[in-house]
């Protein structure tokens, strides 16, 4: 009760700091929305039909958006009007998504978890639960800057896949299915909240700002890097093209996709990937030679890199979203579209949204720090979630043992999926190992939080993408 109230001081000094800010926030913030509903609805009352899952999805995807601005918005101005109003907005996505979940769920005749589409619904779902319900319980409200940019992510992403319900395969007609999957979506999520809660915690054990930098900066990297792998000799962004009349992809050959040329956006993200790793090589500069100078013209850098990672998310957007090019493979001029390329716009708004968290804390740590629970509490919520999420993980892995058993006759067979749920499962009960035996507490733990939800982030796309088997479907 005396938290309570102290945070709620802290919150109350901070409005009276920044009201002024906060108000505008809110008015941009409900604008935005309010457009982007007030179209959709056009739309939709032109199709002729309202309640349909796509609206639903692209309605939550508005209101997970603005919780999102609005969280960052209440880490800048602390102003207790926008934490109020982020989980509001969080409260009407989680419901829209429950409606979406359950619109499917009648339609399709079975629980969403049988394709990549219906898994992220329900990971969207359960992430958006938790989150309110850790607002609600422990208080912590600064957990949805980094849990709603990953719902909003999420469905973003869900909004660019083939989201056609189709008959389910044989090995998927089994009420294990509900079973292995729903253990798998709440483990995953309790999972992406301990990451929360653990980068939370190096903030508050009083971890250098400009070891984010570092941090963020090599994300960024990796993320250029893989998009430069699409860059074309001409300077263009090699993207697969798209039929809009059957709304799927164009291929040129089984299994090969049809490529087609973006002139002149190669350059661009190259241009991004080198503003990424300056800061980045001014960090171990400045680190290496003790020269604190070089950390200032790191932020700035920094801060000159973001602007550019904008203006390559806008330009692909405008590039991508319309338009026919000429393609390396074959002659004429094909389309394409974001949904072509999900992953690439994914990781372009990844890459914002990080960097955006990293200026709101180079900017705002000291009101940052106040607003959020102590280190210790931190640490002692980050332990708590894998707690729920290890059980999680272990009896999601028992149960598709059991399930492979009885459709294909043998309870392990290394498929990729499988090895990388193993390795997951190591990870978090490495976690707890090292915590009741050792005594690991503060960063050691916190690390291990955060190498456990990238390997889950792993498991979850890259497996189902990269290594192909028998949870090619998945």
């Amino acid at each position: 009760m005396a938290r309570a109230m102290a945070q709620s001081r802290i919150e109350s000094r901070a409005e009276q700091l920044h009201p002024g800010t906060g108000r505008w926030l809110l008015v941009l913030v409900g604008v935005g929305v309010a457009f982007l509903l007030f179209t959709a609805f056009l739309a939709a009352v032109k199709s002729g039909v309202l309640f349909t899952e796509e609206n639903l999805l692209y309605a939550a995807l508005i209101f997970y958006g603005g919780a999102a601005v609005l969280y960052i918005g209440f880490g800048v101005t602390g102003a207790e009007r926008d934490g109020r109003f982020a989980t509001a907005a969080t409260a009407i996505a989680f419901l829209l998504t429950t409606l979406a979940a359950g619109h499917r769920w009648y339609t399709a005749g079975h629980p969403p978890f049988s394709s990549i589409y219906e898994m992220l619904l329900s990971f969207v779902w359960t992430l958006a639960a938790l989150t309110l319900i850790v607002e609600w319980r422990y208080r912590v409200r600064m957990i949805g800057t980094i849990t709603l940019p990953l719902a909003t992510l999420s469905v973003l992403l869900m909004q660019l896949m083939p989201a056609a319900v189709r008959p389910l395969v044989p090995a998927l007609q089994s009420t294990w299915l509900h079973i292995h999957v729903s253990l798998a979506m709440l483990a995953y999520a309790a999972c992406a909240l301990s990451f929360g809660l653990a980068m939370m915690f190096l903030i508050q054990d009083r971890v250098r700002t400009e070891t984010f930098l570092a941090a963020t900066s090599g994300l960024l990297t990796a993320i250029y890097a893989g998009i430069a792998t699409r860059f074309d000799p001409s300077g263009g962004l090699r993207v697969v093209a798209w039929d809009p009349a059957n709304r799927q992809e164009i291929f040129f050959a089984e299994k090969t996709p049809l490529l087609v040329v973006i002139p002149s956006v190669g350059w661009l993200m190259f241009l991004v990937l080198a503003a990424a790793l300056v800061p980045l090589g001014l960090y171990a500069w400045a680190i290496w030679n003790r020269e604190e100078k070089a950390l200032t013209w790191a932020n700035r850098s920094f801060f000159v890199s973001t602007l550019l990672q904008a203006a390559a998310l806008g330009i692909f957007v405008l590039r991508a979203g319309e338009g026919a090019y000429t393609s390396p493979q074959t002659e004429g001029l094909f389309a394409t579209n974001l949904a072509a390329s999900p992953f690439l716009l994914t990781g372009l708004v990844s890459g914002l949204f990080a960097s955006l968290l990293y200026l709101l804390l180079l900017w705002r740590r000291p009101n940052l720090e106040r607003m959020l629970p102590s280190a210790e509490t931190l640490d002692r919520l980050t332990y708590k979630t894998i707690s729920i999420a290890f059980p999680l993980l272990t009896l999601m892995i028992a149960a598709g043992a059991y399930w492979a058993n009885r459709t294909w006759g043998s309870y392990w067979s290394w498929d990729p999926k499988e090895t990388w749920a193993l390795i997951t499962w190591m990870v978090y009960a490495g976690y707890l190992h090292m915590r009741i035996t050792r005594g690991w507490r503060g960063r050691r733990a916190a690390y291990f939080a955060i190498l456990g939800f990238a390997i889950v982030l792993f498991t979850f796309f890259g497996v189902t993408y990269l290594l192909p088997g028998l949870h090619a479907y998945a």
